[in-house]
């Protein structure tokens, strides 16, 4: 084996994870495995923890070396791990030097742990990759870091505080990728609607989207990943009413939809701004399609803070729900917050997922008899506008078709391809 990467939790840690692996490849790392660990749940860090054990069976002469945000934020949990050889920070594991040490020195000469201060990092650099591996779509950082500090989140702590990547250097990543093939990209960050308070003349995120939008016009397609509604500027909103390559799906990072939780919870925002945003947003763009993260069973939730949170589903038309049994993370204070019962929380994050699905069939209903453009993103399925996953006759990866929908299954459409590639 050369050098293997397994990935968790978010898409920057996806994008992340195709940076790690050119850097670990150019320093001459060889017969390694990299893990770049998530730290939002403790699901999430008992599944890297399985993984590095999978790993080292397969593996057994492999050089393990554990990344990512569990690994900023508990760094002693996997160095403790005789499986692991190495733990690297959120900034080391960018560093060409950090992997050419191991490749000429070996791990029995590096110390097993480099993980630096976090929250000492003012910078993120604008890390140019040519592509993403198998990906018809490609992310482009634009922002790392946050400066909010909900009460349920370890995430600013193996991330740091909200960094930017300068507007020329994204517009120059962009450039690259769609000079590569690529017909959509996509903005990604930890809090990516904080964007430019940081940079000189504080720019907004709305204000890169129509840079990009207008300074690369062979872009087919522009998305953005999970936002902060409370954040979205004027100049997005502008950009959301007249430009159709802004894709016509938000993914919200919403919470909860009681208020009195996301007060405890120290969110920004009231049910009833996210109602008014979705609202705003629909009579600009009426077929737009959200998703929101959402919580279920955090402290003190009771029965009819949840039902508020359930009717937000319908009010805000929300499809595509990321449900998240509550978890509660060493370090937060939601941690010293008085905890439900473990089964109350699972039989509430079922009842959402339901609801999820729910949603999901009723958004594939609608789209019978509907023309699309579909990005092929391997033989036989893509994704339309609406980041809906489509079954198809298609078979070139990063080609943009229209496509009439027929049919759908309880999780994707099927559609028949019409026209030649656009």
């Amino acid at each position: 084996m050369s050098i293997d990467v397994v990935t968790f939790g978010c898409r920057l840690n996806a994008y992340e994870s195709e940076v790690m692996k050119r850097e670990a490849e150019a320093a001459g790392l060889k017969d390694a495995v990299l893990i770049n660990t998530c730290a939002v749940t403790n699901e999430a860090v008992r599944q890297a923890r399985q993984s590095i054990r999978k790993a080292r069976r397969e593996n057994p002469e492999a050089k393990i070396i554990v990344t990512g945000c569990a690994a900023q934020t508990e760094s002693a949990t996997f160095a403790d791990m005789n499986e692991v050889d190495l733990v690297l920070g959120n900034t080391e594991k960018l560093e060409r030097a950090s992997y050419g040490r191991v490749a000429q020195f070996g791990i029995e000469e590096t110390e097993k742990v480099r993980v630096n201060d976090i929250m000492s990092v003012r910078e993120t650099a604008g890390h140019l990759i040519d592509g993403l591996e198998g990906r018809a779509r490609a992310f482009v950082q634009v922002q790392n870091g946050c400066d909010h500090r909900c009460t349920f989140c370890i995430i600013p702590y193996g991330r740091g505080n909200s960094r930017s990547v300068p507007m020329g250097v994204v517009i120059d990543q962009i450039k690259r990728l769609v000079d590569n093939g690529y017909g959509e990209i996509v903005l990604t960050g930890v809090d990516i609607t904080s964007y430019g308070s940081d940079l000189p003349g504080t720019p907004t995120l709305g204000s890169l989207t129509a840079k990009i939008l207008k300074l690369v016009p062979d872009l087919k397609r522009l998305r953005l990943s999970s936002i902060d509604s409370i954040e979205a500027d004027d100049a997005l909103m502008e950009v959301i009413a007249t430009d159709q390559r802004l894709m016509s799906h938000f993914h919200l990072s919403l919470q909860a939809g009681d208020n009195m939780i996301l007060k405890r919870m120290k969110r920004r925002h009231l049910r009833e701004d996210t109602i008014k945003f979705c609202e705003d947003v629909r009579k600009m763009r009426p077929d737009v399609v959200f998703g929101a993260d959402i919580i279920a069973g955090f402290p003190t939730e009771t029965e009819e803070m949840f039902e508020n949170t359930l009717r937000i589903v319908d009010e805000c038309g929300l499809t595509y729900l990321h449900v998240f049994p509550f978890s509660p993370r060493p370090g937060t204070p939601a941690a010293r917050m008085p905890q439900m019962d473990r089964a109350v929380i699972k039989e509430r994050a079922a009842r959402l997922r339901t609801k999820g699905e729910e949603a999901v069939l009723q958004h594939l209903k609608s789209e019978l008899g509907k023309e699309r453009e579909v990005l092929v993103e391997k033989e036989g399925l893509g994704r339309t506008e609406l980041f809906t996953e489509v079954e198809l006759d298609a078979n070139t990866p990063g080609s943009l078709v229209k496509a009439r929908i027929k049919g759908h299954t309880h999780r994707h459409l099927i559609a028949e391809v019409i026209g030649n590639p656009l």
